[in-house]
């Protein structure tokens, strides 16, 4: 293929670069898990973090990552990447303070820099902001069953040549402007396998888009960060049900004893918000 035509990659190539897969190991174990490229607006400064799950990071000792090339001029080399590899892993992530908060955040400048002054590589990726995150006004337009997009690395599934994820559909299954169960988060109809933890789920409307009052909008797209996954019911043999954090090692999910339902508790992306006051306080801004 002449990479030359592709070089106006489209909003769903971009956000193919918007995620990162997590291999994450500590002396017994290898998991992996999704994460995600979100810039913190900060006093006017961007800064480039990954977003996770806690559950991805706690007890490991070492994390790598593989960050895709960029040519010079803005446009991924797709089969050249950077090798990253992260020691005292679990340390290097700032986590929510609510405990009941499955989220964390760790910055990729040094990282960045790194490559920069050291390997004399740039790096490329795309990152989510605070503007894709929908506002109260923007969440009134959202109904329920509305289609949404999931990236991610399903069983640690991903193109290793490329180094690019996998893009999964599903729909909204509870009301985004209610707090599911009194908690910041909605439900999702979507196949959720080991490794899909982490996730962004997406709103994406290419070119016309309906809202939740019947009005038809020709001609305009719409895309919003709606949250972040991080688990979600299993099924036991008995036939309990029980809400589990999504398997970092699709080993500890397929026994005879647990089945995944295919729904996925989501993290309302209005959270990430919380995380400004900590950076400000880790980094001294």
């Amino acid at each position: 293929m002449n990479m030359e035509n592709r070089r106006n990659l489209s909003t769903i190539e971009q956000l193919c670069f918007s995620t990162i897969r997590i291999e994450a190991k500590n002396d017994t174990s290898i998991s992996t898990g999704t994460g995600f490229f979100f810039n913190f607006s900060i006093d006017g400064k961007t800064m480039p973090f990954i977003v996770t799950n806690k559950h991805v990071v706690r007890k490991m000792k070492e994390g790598t990552f593989f960050m895709t090339e960029d040519d010079g001029n803005n446009f991924p080399l797709y089969t050249q990447h950077v090798r990253i590899t992260t020691t005292d892993f679990e340390d290097a992530w700032l986590m929510h303070p609510d405990n009941n908060i499955d989220l964390c955040v760790m910055s990729i400048t040094y990282s960045l820099n790194f490559a920069l002054e050291h390997l004399h590589k740039h790096l490329f990726f795309k990152a989510f902001e605070d503007k894709l995150i929908p506002s109260q006004e923007q969440l009134q337009d959202i109904d329920i069953a509305e289609d949404i997009l999931m990236i991610g690395y399903p069983n640690g599934l991903w193109d290793s040549i490329h180094n690019m994820p996998i893009v999964r559909r599903g729909i909204m299954a509870t009301d985004i402007n209610l707090c599911h169960n009194g908690k910041r988060e909605f439900v999702i109809d979507a196949a959720c396998f080991p490794g899909s933890s982490g996730s962004p789920i997406i709103l994406y409307n290419k070119g016309q888009y309906s809202d939740k009052h019947g009005n038809i909008n020709i001609g305009q797209s719409r895309m919003y960060l709606l949250g972040i996954l991080w688990g979600g019911p299993q099924q036991t043999i008995q036939g309990d049900l029980k809400v589990e954090v999504i398997p970092t090692s699709y080993q500890k999910v397929y026994s005879e004893t647990q089945v995944l339902i295919n729904l996925g508790y989501v993290i309302q992306s209005s959270v990430l918000r919380d995380f400004v006051p900590l950076i400000k306080d880790r980094y001294r801004l």
